[in-house]
C-alpha cells in the first residue's frame, strides 16, 4: 500500500505541478504510447540481454513481492526464536542425539510443525537443519563451522541482490533510452520541415516527451523499486544470521536462554523483540 501511494504522490505531484504551471496534458498523453513502446521496449530488450534467465527469474519473482507487506515482523522473529531456544532445550536436556530425527525429518518433527510459519520458509530451514546436522555430527568445530556458515551467507547475499542491481542497471540506463526517443522524434520533425509551426511545435513537443518519460521513469518509479528490493533482501538475511548467531553460541557452551541472546541482538532495532517478549512467547509455547 506505502509503494502505490509513492507513486501516486509523486506522479500526482510532477503533473499536477505541469497542469498547474499551464500545460497541456493532451500533448503528453498523445505521444505517451511511442514513447513508451521505444523505451520500455528497449529498456526490456536491454534488461534480456543483459542478465542470465535465472537472474530474470528472480527479479520477477522479487518485483511483486516487493509491492506487499513485509512478511518479517516481530511476530516471525519470536517464532524463529522460539524454534531455536526449543531444538536447544531438547539438546541440552536429552543429548544432541536427541534432536537426530527433528533435523532429519522436519517436516514430520513435531518440534517444527509447532512453527509451521518457519517450516514454509523451505530455505531457512534448510539452512537451520544443515548447521543442526552438522552439530550432532560433532565432526566441525564452531570455528569450522562459522566459515562455513559466512560461505554460504556470502552465496545468498550475491543470489538475493543480483535482481537488485538487476533493476538499478534498467533504472541507469532509462534516461538514456529517454534520449534516444527523444532523438529518433527530432529525426522525425527534421524530415517535416515546411509544415505549420504549429505542426512543428506539437511534434517537438512529442520528442521532449521522450527525454521527460525516460527519466520519470529512472528516478521515480524503477529505481525506488530497485531501493525497496535491496531494503528487503537485507530484511531476509537477518534470520540466517540470527540462527547463526544462536548456533555458534550453543557450540561455544552457552545455555539456550543466552544462545537466543546472541540470536536476537542481530536484529534491526525496529523488529527485535525486548529480551521479556522473547520471555514471555517462549512461556507461552511451551
Amino acid at each position: 500500500m506505502l509503494v502505490i501511494i509513492g507513486y501516486l504522490l509523486a506522479l500526482g505531484c510532477i503533473f499536477g505541478g505541469y497542469i498547474m504551471h499551464g500545460g497541456n496534458i493532451k500533448v503528453v498523453l498523445d505521444a505517451l504510447p511511442n514513447e513508451i513502446l521505444v523505451i520500455g521496449g528497449g529498456a526490456l530488450g536491454a534488461f534480456v540481454v543483459n542478465n542470465q534467465p535465472k537472474v530474470i527469474k528472480a527479479t520477477l519473482r522479487g518485483i511483486p513481492a516487493a509491492l506487499k507487506s513485509s512478511v518479517h515482523t516481530k511476530k516471525s522473529y519470536l517464532e524463529l526464536m522460539a524454534l531455536l531456544f526449543d531444538i536447544l532445550q531438547k539438546a541440552r536436556k536429552e543429548g544432541l542425539m536427541s534432536i537426530e530425527q527433528d533435523v532429519d525429518s522436519p517436516n514430520e518433527s513435531k518440534l517444527f510443525q509447532s512453527y509451521p510459519n518457519i517450516v514454509k520458509d523451505h530455505h531457512l530451514t534448510e539452512f537451520l537443519t544443515d548447521y543442526l546436522r552438522m552439530m550432532v555430527s560433532g565432526n566441525l568445530n564452531s570455528y569450522e563451522i562459522e566459515a562455513l556458515i559466512d560461505s554460504e551467507l556470502e552465496t545468498h547475499h550475491q543470489e538475493s541482490h543480483a535482481p537488485v542491481a538487476a533493476v538499478a542497471r534498467v533504472a541507469a540506463g532509462l534516461p538514456a533510452f529517454g534520449i534516444v526517443a527523444a532523438v529518433l522524434g527530432v529525426v522525425n520533425t527534421m524530415g517535416s520541415v515546411g509544415q505549420a509551426p504549429a505542426v512543428l511545435g506539437s511534434m517537438i513537443g512529442s520528442a521532449l516527451v521522450g527525454t521527460f518519460l525516460g527519466i520519470l521513469l529512472a528516478y521515480g518509479v524503477v529505481e525506488p523499486l530497485g531501493g525497496l528490493m535491496e531494503q528487503q533482501a537485507e530484511d531476509r538475511s537477518k534470520k540466517f544470521l540470527c540462527v547463526k548467531a544462536t548456533l555458534l553460541a550453543s557450540m561455544q557452551g552457552y545455555n539456550p536462554t543466552t544462545c537466543i541472546e546472541f540470536g536476537r541482538k542481530v536484529l534491526f532495532s525496529t523488529e527485535r523483540p525486548s529480551f521479556s517478549e522473547m520471555e514471555q512467547h517462549v512461556r507461552a509455547k511451551r
